[in-house]
């Protein structure tokens, strides 16, 4: 049974140039009815979920712009889990939205920060500027949270090397225990990159060296990397997002709201990103209309490749070995981009850097 549980709550006050995400904007006379939707989705795939969770997880969207008493019913209602998570706007995160996620069992907010720079802050089209970032930041802080984690992007239009220092120095000012750090990613044909094309072009050209200077910069201060994009702080508590831990790693999880995604049993499905559609059919007592995707077992194989060596601890590759090219193993290993000990399979630091370009050549 499955013990990690996602919930996509869609909506948004504005949708972001760059976005691709599933959302949709204001809305708030159907936030209740989502959750509705939500919670009868959840009621016919409680089988399939373990008594206890180890991790919920509620993504966006901007689930703190959900109406407040939808909100809060939806996560009275929801079942318990050792680390439950939301992600928040700055801006929507008042003293009292704070204490109310404390006092309904949500223990690790992630924040969408992405910059501290209000230019750059207006290229991406975001509502919050830093003081709006640092008030929220308190308010939690106030209300009881030892557990933050921020969302950085680089390779911003109009971003420069200074720039991403600056941003990461004012992350580090304030040391939340956890920082996600995303190259910034702009799907073709979006308003975004009729925009910006080509500085989007003259950003990808730098990439490498804007990651160099995240990994350095973090590292440098006392957060391990763990994972290709993310950073928890060390010491006595394993600050490692969990939920996405079981991504990475290849565990079972159901994912619930429209376009969420599900992988259970070998299987994975994605649900309706139509939001009339999810609504009526739940209201009806049915499952929203699905994409089904059986997984063969090669394509699993290769996922846990990919996943695993995201992370920083050894990939066990029993039973992998028709997936992994070995001629492109001894290379890796001559070229010091990989670290094989006996039936474990790790990136060096190096290997690291270059990431899914190391990955796809291991793979058959």
């Amino acid at each position: 049974m499955t013990r990690h549980l996602y919930l996509h709550l869609p909506f948004c006050a504005h949708r972001c140039g760059y976005c691709d995400f599933v959302t949709v904007v204001g809305r708030s006379g159907q936030h209740a009815a989502y959750v509705d939707a939500l919670l009868t989705e959840l009621s016919l795939e409680r089988k399939l979920l373990a008594p206890q969770l180890e991790t919920v997880f509620l993504g966006g969207g901007t689930p703190t712009f959900t109406e407040p008493r939808a909100l809060e019913r939806l996560l009275s209602t929801l079942p318990g889990a050792d680390e439950v998570t939301v992600e928040a706007n700055p801006e929507t995160v008042t003293r009292e939205l704070a204490c109310t996620l404390r006092r309904l069992g949500v223990n690790r907010v992630s924040l969408g920060v992405q910059s501290f720079r209000p230019y750059l802050l207006e290229v991406l089209e975001r509502v919050a500027q830093p003081g709006t970032v640092r008030r929220a930041y308190y308010h939690l802080r106030d209300a009881g949270f030892d557990n933050i984690s921020f969302d950085l992007i680089y390779g911003i239009p109009g971003q420069s090397p200074a720039d991403l220092a600056a941003d990461l120095g004012d992350a580090l000012e304030l040391a939340p225990e956890h920082l996600s750090c995303y190259e910034l990613e702009a799907k073709p044909g979006t308003r975004f990159t009729h925009a910006h094309g080509p500085e989007l072009a003259r950003q990808a050209e730098a990439m490498e060296s804007y990651f160099e200077l995240v990994v350095e910069a973090l590292t440098g201060n006392g957060y391990r990397w763990y994972e290709t994009a993310n950073f928890c702080r060390e010491g006595d508590r394993d600050l490692r997002s969990r939920h996405n831990l079981a991504y990475w790693l290849g565990r079972d999880y159901l994912g619930l709201g429209i376009g969420a995604v599900s992988t259970i049993e070998g299987n994975r499905w994605r649900n309706t990103p139509r939001l009339p559609a999810y609504i009526a059919e739940l209201a009806a007592g049915r499952r929203p209309a699905r994409e089904l995707e059986p997984l063969p077992v090669d394509v699993q194989k290769r996922e846990q490749v990919m996943l695993g060596l995201r992370l920083d601890e050894p990939l066990h590759v029993e039973g992998l070995g028709e997936v992994l090219d070995a001629s492109a193993l001894e290379r890796l290993d001559r070229l010091g981009l990989v670290d094989r000990k006996g039936r474990t399979l790790t990136l060096t630091p190096r290997g690291r850097m270059l990431g899914g370009g190391v990955t796809a050549d291991l793979l058959a």
